[in-house]
């Protein structure tokens, strides 16, 4: 049987040391939530993560979601987790207090979302989605329209879903064909269908706000004109108590490789009745402000099953014992050595744990700045912020779900045979963590995203927002020796990076296919750099302490120098053979 336990340490260091907290609570409304305040939050997230939603997560995905005319029923011990989970107050900690949310800071309420990725993935979707529509109503919604739905929505008492995708068209939204026509009292009659909509039935909450893209009758074709509606399951009356039911049903759910406690619904709208949010026919940019928050958040799904999948790993490596140490026997007592003492489970190990706790450090900054971007009164503070956030986004949802992917899949191997049966849970974390690389823009549309949007908007002045902090901690620590073996190959990265992204833009100029050959191995690259930048970071906070913690974080620091960051180079090569290779390859040949 798996186990889990919040890594409270890592995630304090992260908040604490590497990342001051105590400055987050200078900023205009989080004034409240000192240190010692968010750790006694993270403390009881972490019980309710290891205790209520931990234990659910193997019998939730064997049994998985029920459906049965129109009506879908969550795994046993979901409603009343999810009770639980409401009656905390958990699925208020990151909104405003407005609408009676707790307004915790990003940075804060990540770790706890973490915690809940790698207790009940499939258990975190349900909230993670309420969240995302809280988020784009909050934004761009009517003070009408957020008055009526992000009270109970903050309050968990109706929850959120947001519905893009449609049978013929997934990434390309200007496909899409579900139709608004305007009524007479101001609202619009939807119609049309959705898939893969998370969340889109279930039995968790007593109402269902859907967030709908749809074109108006008028609307210019492709892109410039998707609209977005709300419309709710239940129609709520004037004095807030829900009325008659609404024009959505759900005809069906996915059965799928995993996330199977999750309902992945298909609906059909008729004739269903929504309300404008935003302007008409800029629809997108409003589902956008969802899909960012939503994409950080699967960056984070991939971190945290990364996080439980390696600490079983740990502990099967700990006591699986095979063989004798290359070297000598290491555990005389016994009639072999644990499996640990191998060089390969220990690169294994290593490998895992420098990139969760490199991914975890690189969170923490963008989520930092965050909270610099929606709480500073500091325009320029907050220009930089939202240029770094938004550079960040696709790095963080692409390389962390890889991430989080790859280490599943070393856990599996660490386990050997025993990896691949159930009752051990590693497969399941293999098979839960695929899908966080498609789903929010799959990871080859974040590396498009990335090189053909973010590099060249407004001269690469968002690619200075992440190079500028990087190259001054560089030169600020060139000439100190004890940092030596962490500054010097973190700049051998950093100049993998600039020549690579040069050679990008110079051939972007000629052929669009030499920007899309590069895009994958170019995140990559991006990725690698960043998570060095954390690890040389860490070192330099880690170096002056002598406590068996700050020590591993040496050792992993090292680790990461060493063995995984080299891989710069040959992504840069990678990226300079062009794209002859790929196009000129006849269809037909393959």
């Amino acid at each position: 049987m798996p186990s889990y336990k919040a890594p409270l340490a890592d995630m304090r260091f992260v908040l604490h040391e590497l990342f001051d907290s105590k400055t987050i609570a200078e900023l205009p409304g989080y004034q409240d939530f000192s240190p010692e305040l968010i750790d006694s939050v993270l403390e009881e997230a972490s019980k309710l993560c290891e205790e209520v939603l931990f234990p659910l997560n193997q019998s939730g995905d064997l049994e998985g979601c029920h459906y049965e005319n129109g009506v879908v029923r969550t795994p046993s011990g979901f409603p009343e987790a999810y009770n639980a989970f409401r009656d905390g107050g958990w699925t208020a900690m990151a909104s405003s207090p407005e609408y009676g949310g707790q307004g915790m800071p990003i940075s804060s309420s990540t770790l706890v979302e973490e915690m809940l990725c790698s207790a009940n993935n499939a258990f975190g979707l349900y909230p993670g989605l309420s969240h995302g529509a809280y988020v784009a109503l909050s934004h761009h919604g009517s003070e009408e329209l957020k008055n009526t739905y992000l009270p109970n929505i903050v309050a968990g008492k109706w929850s959120g879903t947001m519905c893009l995708t449609e049978p013929h068209c997934g990434t390309d939204l200007g496909l899409l064909r579900t139709k608004a026509v305007p009524t007479d009292d101001g609202a619009y009659k939807l119609s049309g269908n959705k898939i893969f909509i998370s969340a889109g039935e279930h039995d968790l909450t007593e109402n269902i706000i859907h967030l709908v893209l749809a074109r108006l009758p008028d609307a210019p074709a492709g892109v410039k004109g998707i609209s977005l509606f709300v419309v709710p399951k239940f129609l709520v009356k004037e004095d807030g108590s829900l009325g008659s039911r609404n024009g959505v049903t759900c005809t069906g759910i996915e059965h799928k490789m995993g996330i199977k406690a999750s309902a992945t619904c298909a609906l059909s709208f008729e004739d269903a009745k929504g309300w404008l949010v935003g302007t008409a026919n800029k629809g997108l940019a409003a589902m956008f402000t969802m899909m960012n928050t939503e994409r950080f958040s699967v960056g984070i799904q991939g971190l945290g099953l990364a996080e439980v999948a390696y600490q079983n790993a740990v502990n099967y490596s700990r006591e699986r014992l095979q063989g004798r140490s290359l070297t000598g026997v290491k555990y005389p007592d016994k009639p072999a050595d644990p499996i640990i003492v191998h060089p390969d489970v220990r690169r294994m190990l290593l490998t895992m744990r420098a990139y969760i706790e490199g991914c975890r450090a690189l969170g923490g900054w963008v989520a930092r700045e965050l909270d610099v971007q929606s709480h500073s009164e500091d325009s320029d503070a907050k220009q930089a912020a939202d240029d770094f956030t938004a550079l960040l986004t696709p790095i963080v949802k692409a390389m962390f779900t890889d991430i989080g992917f790859e280490v599943a899949s070393l856990a599996v191997q660490c386990y050997g045979g025993h990896g691949y049966i159930r009752d051990n849970g590693m497969e399941q974390y293999l098979r839960d963590s695929r899908i966080s690389m498609l789903y929010e823009g799959t990871n080859g549309v974040q590396a498009l995203d990335l090189v053909g949007r973010k590099l060249p908007q407004d001269g690469g002045r968002l690619l200075s927002r992440f190079l500028d902090p990087v190259l001054e901690f560089i030169e600020t620590h060139a000439d100190d020796d004890d940092l030596e073996a962490y500054i010097t190959p973190l700049q051998t990265a950093v100049e993998h990076l600039q020549v690579a992204t040069g050679h990008i833009m110079e051939v972007a100029m000629g052929n669009f296919d030499e920007v899309g050959a590069a895009s994958v191995d170019y995140l990559r690259l991006f990725g690698l750099v960043a998570l060095g930048f954390m690890w040389a970071k860490m070192a330099v906070v880690s170096l002056p302490k002598t406590e068996s913690f700050y020590q591993a974080k040496l050792g992993t620091a090292k680790f990461f120098m060493q063995r995984m960051l080299p891989q710069t180079g040959a992504l840069l090569s990678a990226i300079q053979s062009g794209s002859e290779t790929m196009m000129a390859f006849e269809d037909a040949a393959f």
